[in-house]
């Protein structure tokens, strides 16, 4: 019966990432999809594990024997997600520990990490309190005003904690690297975390020098691992013609999270009901 689980748990989840195609709309409608349809399947394959091994490889449920495959999967799958969770830490505290080894500087009203290189290069670097990084290069070529555009940028990211949910969404992304549309749907939640932090930097500098600066810096190559960090070219070139589109259109509203917009992830629990029924 266990293994029944497991087989229409990971069908169901197959299915709804062959469902995705390049949504349209606004980026608050975009945001909501991709992140549902990245998020729910592994959840669903997560809770269905758990469940499996809160029943135990004895018993019986639905009238039918439950046995050991379906348990050592399920043991498998919880110790596979923890060591790439894992990994991915050890990955970001490297890059945190990097980044702390830059020297500090003093930007206005603001401090920052500076990186030697000739690359230009704005990041917020860490997990839930990122620091920001900037190159040598960038405070050589940019003009004050396209500084204070991208720093605004970062700012943003900043605001919304995009190291810190990014780093669980990554570790997401390893779990479920053989689903469907996984990287697909990675990118577009990347170039829609960029739209959400240039928009935030829209409403306190002008938007056509943020579009200039971020010509500049996404034409350069990241220098960085994107691990537990959030930088202004990030989401890369192939996505620089929907971001500067969005920065030239009116200004859509931001809307905060709405409980309701969670409330289709409460369906991931419905592995956990089963448990009630392992005898």
């Amino acid at each position: 019966m266990h293994l029944m689980m497991i087989v229409i748990v990971l069908a169901v989840a197959w299915w709804l990432r062959c469902s995705w195609n390049q949504p349209q709309g606004s980026w608050n409608l975009r945001w909501r999809r991709s992140l549902f349809l990245f998020l729910f399947p592994p959840l669903l394959i997560f809770m269905t594990a758990i469940a499996i091994l809160c029943m135990g490889p004895q018993g019986q449920m639905g009238g039918m024997y439950t046995g050991w495959v379906s348990y050592v999967l399920a043991v498998i799958f919880m110790a596979f997600f923890a060591i790439l969770c894992i990994k991915l830490a050890f990955q970001g505290l490297q890059s945190v520990k990097s980044a702390r080894n830059c020297s500090l500087v003093n930007l206005g009203d603001r401090q920052a990490r500076l990186l030697q290189t000739d690359a230009l290069f704005a990041g917020q670097i860490g997990f839930w309190q990122p620091e920001l990084v900037v190159s040598q290069g960038l405070l050589q070529t940019l003009s004050p005003n396209h500084l204070e555009s991208v720093l605004a940028h970062e700012q943003g990211h900043h605001y919304y904690r995009d190291t810190f949910w990014f780093f669980w969404l990554g570790w997401v992304r390893s779990c479920t690297a053989c689903l469907p549309n996984t990287e697909p749907l990675w990118e577009e939640l990347l170039v829609l975390r960029e739209i959400r932090a240039d928009g935030y930097a829209a409403l306190q500098v002008d938007p056509l020098v943020l579009a200039e600066s971020l010509l500049l810096v996404v034409s350069t190559k990241p220098v960085l691992s994107e691990i537990c960090c959030a930088a202004l070219g990030s989401s890369g070139a192939d996505r620089l013609e929907q971001r500067i589109e969005a920065l030239l259109a009116p200004p859509e509203p931001i809307q905060e999270i709405q409980l309701q917009s969670w409330h289709g992830f409460l369906l991931a629990l419905l592995p956990l009901v089963a448990v009630i029924f392992h005898s």
